[in-house]
């Protein structure tokens, strides 16, 4: 079974959670994000590039120009690459463990596999890690559910 409920992030931008029921024993969580705007983009580099011309005319030194674009483009590359996420997706399985999926803008994946032999309980850490920015009723969503598999892992082995 699969289902789609629309949230908003901190900034009040629109987030997509899609969840996936397997089992009761196994779940996916998919939070999508959305994707670079071209307007911002834009914005933002021509704001970077207007300052360096303005530099420039005081100045008279064409270095201005050529660091800017140097910035401009290393800066864009860094922030697609590192912080850009588009999408994060947390698959738990009750008797294998969790695993957690970042896919950045650039389209590089981090990949986080945890066995559950070692998960005691969930920990939401949004707060410190702010990637993706789901406001908490989206957060909940993905916790209650999360201790749903936990406490059926855990009445599966206790039960003889």
């Amino acid at each position: 079974m699969e289902d789609e409920q629309s949230f908003s992030d901190i900034c009040g931008g629109r987030l997509a959670l899609q969840r996936r029921y397997y089992s009761p024993s196994c779940r996916e969580f998919c939070l999508s994000c959305p994707r670079l705007s071209l307007l911002s983009l834009t914005a933002v580099t021509c704001t970077v590039w207007l300052a360096a011309y303005g530099l420039f005319t005081l100045c008279e030194n064409s270095m201005i120009l050529s660091a800017a674009i140097f910035i401009t483009l290393l800066g864009l590359l860094g922030y697609l690459h590192f912080v850009k996420i588009d999408q994060e997706t947390l698959l738990i399985i009750d008797s294998l463990g969790i695993q957690m999926t970042s896919s950045y803008a650039s389209g590089k994946e981090s990949t986080t596999f945890i066995e559950m032999g070692k998960v005691k309980d969930v920990v939401i850490n949004e707060a410190i890690y702010m990637s993706a920015k789901p406001r908490l009723d989206c957060l909940i969503e993905v916790y209650r559910s999360c201790q749903e598999i936990l406490a059926h892992q855990k009445a599966a082995s206790a039960s003889p």
